[in-house]
């Protein structure tokens, strides 16, 4: 098995809780590094505003104190508007830049600043970061603002107005320890509070899956027979899945229960016919009466086995069975039992939903229309009528079902229904059959918790059998 084989094996295998956890401190290690950057470029942004509005500040300072003399020279105070400006090398430098020659500040011998151009009136720029060369010769970089200024002479004054230009320029020394000292604090906040997240997520977790591993707990004690089914003290997310394994536990136990009865019941009916062979058997009964009597117990024995099976096999499981559309098997059993009953000239209308659908085994909707469409040609004596709909709605359920055959025999009296759904029970003991076939449509009702009734049918004067399937899981 490759590497990624085995990787990906190991994926598949992890928890809920751990797949929950990793994908959660995934997003938060992506949201705090998306915010951590995003608040170190405004904190940059900021520190950068402010440092230009201070560079700002300083150049006009300067182009409020500088004068020009009569002769045209340049007239700069000596005192500064900081203290820096008179320390070489201090890294707040100021230069003013003129058309034919410039000004620089005592801090600004010795360093080799970028020259600067002229700019036009009224214009400022703020650049950075420009790499400087210090007194030391180590490389060093500055933000600089500049502004373009126009100097107008006073009456009595040189008589041209010419421009010049004010750069004041600081060391990027003091914004990079500002930054420094941010980000030190901002990826220690933002540590700390993603652990604490990571924790809080962590337990969040484990509560909001707890639910999930009562589940877990209470199937393992069905599966070790101390509880009989699933509780009903889960949050409602989790009702359709333990109402399914509810369902699925008492089908599987209907079912057990059937197989055994069905034994119980086949060993039960054997016993009889057995034990009269045996009695005719030790009664030294002769080769003729012997052989009738064999014919008839087999024949007996041959229609209990048949019936059994076809109780059997009508007990299949049906939960979470695909939808099956009825209209087309409905119509296959018609003809073959139009053609069975072709004597009596019986035809059979259809009303079916094309949207109407059979959740359970194949097997069980072929019993239930091959039954009752067979009891309605049986005693009709023209018409049969198969009605088949939509039944009743529930939200996340599957729909129900109504099933109905109607024919215009001589019906059913109401004192007789509880009679005639018994097995063995025919309604004309002259006609032929075995009564068992609306008792095994009865049992199939009953396994998917529906109801059959049988009623008088006012559309067509006779029998109407009529079953009803409730919504589904």
């Amino acid at each position: 098995m490759g590497p990624e084989r085995r990787s990906l094996r190991g994926w598949r295998s992890r928890s809920l809780q751990s797949r929950q956890l990793l994908a959660a401190s995934l997003g938060l290690i992506a949201f705090l590094a998306l915010a951590g950057y995003a608040l170190d470029r405004a904190f940059i942004e900021t520190a950068e505003n402010s440092l230009r509005q201070r560079l700002e500040s300083y150049a006009l300072d300067y182009v409020k104190r500088v004068d020009f003399l009569r002769d045209g020279s340049l007239y700069v105070p000596e005192v500064s508007p900081e203290p820096r400006f008179d320390r070489p090398g201090s890294g707040l430098y100021a230069e003013i830049v003129l058309p034919n020659d410039h000004w620089d500040s005592p801090s600004a011998q010795g360093p080799r600043l970028p020259e600067g151009a002229m700019l036009e009136p009224k214009e400022d720029r703020f650049e950075g970061p420009l790499p400087i060369t210090q007194i030391d010769n180590s490389p060093s970089e500055i933000y600089r603002y500049g502004i373009g200024v126009v100097w107008a002479p006073e009456e009595g004054g040189p008589q041209a107005e010419f421009p010049y230009t004010v750069y004041v320029s600081e060391d990027t020394g003091g914004l990079s320890a500002q930054v420094r000292v941010f980000r030190r604090a901002l990826w220690g906040y933002l540590g700390g509070a993603g652990l604490v997240l990571l924790l809080l997520q962590a337990l969040i977790l484990r509560w909001s899956l707890w639910p999930l591993r009562q589940v877990i707990v209470e199937l393992k004690r069905v599966q070790r027979g101390v509880l009989a089914r699933m509780s009903a003290r889960h949050p409602r997310e989790l009702e359709p899945l333990t109402e399914s394994i509810n369902a699925l536990i008492e089908s599987e136990r209907e079912n057990l229960d059937r197989q055994r009865n069905t034994l119980a019941d086949l060993a039960h009916s054997l016993k009889t016919p057995l034990a009269v062979l045996r009695a005719r058997l030790d009664a030294h009964a002769s080769e003729d009466e012997l052989r009738a009597d064999v014919a008839v117990q087999l024949r007996r024995m041959s229609d209990m086995v048949s019936y059994q099976l076809a109780r059997a096999a009508s007990s299949g499981h049906k939960l979470f069975a695909a939808p099956i559309e009825v209209e087309p098997h409905a119509e296959q059993i018609v003809r073959g039992l139009e053609t069975m009953y072709a004597g009596k000239g019986v035809l059979c209308e259809f009303e079916v939903d094309v949207s109407a659908r059979f959740h359970g085994e194949l097997g069980d909707l072929q019993e239930l229309l091959g039954n009752l469409l067979e009891n309605a040609f049986k005693w009709a004596r023209s018409r049969v009528l198969l009605t088949v709909t939509a039944g009743e709605t529930a939200p996340n359920r599957r729909p129900g079902l109504l099933i109905a055959v109607d024919d215009d025999g001589p019906g059913v009296p109401a004192d007789r229904v509880a009679q005639l759904l018994q097995r063995g029970v025919r309604g004309d003991e002259r006609v032929q059959g075995h009564g068992i076939g609306l008792a095994i449509v009865q049992d199939i009702v009953r396994g998917y918790r529906g109801d059959l009734e049988v009623t008088r049918s006012e559309e067509l004067g006779g029998a109407r059998f009529e079953v009803r399937l409730p919504p589904g899981l």
